[in-house]
């Protein structure tokens, strides 16, 4: 390891970076001998708890340079080169390692880490301004939209209010009809003369009832043109809106698609454990094999959203490891998953026969992969034909087995049934 030298202290680097240091301090922290007192506790917690409990300890105690080498020694034992190529690694892993183990390029490779963190920052901050400016644009369209509306209604129920005037004044302008009538008849009754008077003040009468049939007539146009147009507006704020929210929903998109990061894995001793494991799987192609599915049309499948991975345990380690014991091979087969699940997300469970046996065996099953042994007197295919049914319709779901009559029923409850041999040429891939 190289030799440690000065520099910034932990404090300055930037907090994603400071995690990650701690991270690695964490891992290796058993592994380092004369640990200061507060350490020696923090070193006794589970892997998973170091890190989240003993962060003050651990970065306290890495401002003295001797315990930093020590803690370097071990974790430059077990990073591997690709763990710290520019390529593949995150801007936070280089920074971290270069700071704790400070190789020959140390300080050019934290600094290109720490500004890649920074320009990283700043592209956040502008998409999150962004969406902001989007957010508060569609609460204005919004706000406006309802002013509008409110408008609209105060008009229209004016335009109701001189409706009812409008209707009240016929109704006065009938009975005034009427009563002229009547007085008109009682007129011709009294007196013949005053007939023509009566005939005429009738006639007058009847225009203005017309003129005021004509006046509603014109106001109940008026009204529906009003409430006409106010269901333009509101139709026509309503796409305004619409079009905003798509705006930011498509804003949105893209911020996700540009800050997409590459799926990586876990802790450095779950890498090592992984390469072990890896050590021994079988020499496949990722070429077609039987079963008419390559080992990348498998990846696209499981790469699908909520993908669902069934594999019939003993089927495929059977085809890959014949002549190891059935704990080496699920031992073999569960290890070489790990990598395939942890890349693709999909939900995997892996069924192993215990048909003939009483008793179940403790096994070591990695992270998003689940392991059951079928019941005694059932075997591992009808428990596969049962996971299958359990699934509702349409969900994408895939049977890994060379069993014709398994790959048979399984197709006809709507899963895709793939052979052996393309998930384990996509496990010599992975590896």
């Amino acid at each position: 390891m190289p030799e440690g030298t000065s520099g910034p202290a932990l404090e300055a680097l930037p907090a994603v970076a400071r995690a990650r240091v701690v991270g690695l301090t964490a891992d290796v922290l058993p592994e380092v001998v004369r640990l200061p007192p507060a350490l020696r506790r923090v070193a006794e917690f589970a892997p998973s708890r170091r890190a989240r409990l003993g962060a003050g300890a651990i970065a306290a105690a890495l401002a003295d340079d001797e315990l930093r080498e020590r803690v370097a020694t071990q974790v430059a034992a077990r990073t591997t080169p690709a763990a710290t190529d520019p390529a593949t690694t995150e801007p936070a892993d280089r920074a971290a390692y270069a700071w704790l183990v400070r190789p020959a390029d140390w300080a050019a490779t934290l600094e290109e880490a720490t500004a890649a963190l920074a320009e990283r920052t700043d592209a956040d901050e502008r998409a999150v301004a962004e969406t902001a400016r989007l957010r508060e644009r569609l609460g204005q369209a919004e706000q406006a939209a309802r002013e509008q509306r409110a408008a609209h209604r105060v008009q229209v129920e004016e335009q109701k209010a001189e409706i009812t005037t409008l209707r009240r004044k016929l109704g006065e302008a009938r009975a005034s009809e009427r009563a002229a009538r009547a007085e008109a008849e009682d007129a011709l009754r009294a007196a013949a003369e005053a007939r023509t008077g009566a005939e005429a003040l009738a006639a007058a009468q009847d225009k203005e009832v017309r003129r005021l049939r004509a006046q509603v007539e014109r106001a109940e146009a008026e009204l529906a043109a009003g409430r006409r147009a106010a269901r333009h507006d509101r139709d026509e704020g309503t796409l305004r809106a619409r079009m905003l929210l798509d705006t930011v929903l498509e804003a949105a998109g893209g911020l996700q698609r540009e800050l997409a990061l590459p799926p990586v894995s876990g802790a450095p001793g779950d890498r090592v454990e992984q390469e072990l494991a890896a050590a021994g799987a079988p020499s496949a192609t990722a070429g077609p094999v039987p079963g008419g599915a390559t080992a990348t049309m498998l990846e696209q499948f499981l790469g699908l959203p909520r993908a669902r991975l069934l594999v019939d345990g003993y089927n495929v380690s059977k085809t890959a490891w014949p002549e190891s014991s059935l704990e080496a091979q699920r031992t073999r087969l569960l290890a070489a998953l790990a990598a395939v699940v942890a890349r693709t997300g999909a939900e995997t469970t892996v069924v192993f026969d215990a048909a003939s046996s009483s008793t179940r065996p403790v096994v070591h099953t990695p992270r998003g992969v689940k392991v059951v042994f079928s019941p005694e007197g059932v075997i591992a295919d009808d428990v596969l034909r049962d996971l299958v049914a359990a699934e509702p319709r349409g969900r994408v779901v895939v049977v890994v087995s060379s069993d014709r009559e398994v790959a048979r029923d399984v197709a006809r409850a709507g899963a895709r049934s793939v052979a052996s041999e393309a998930l384990l040429a996509l496990l010599a891939r992975s590896s």
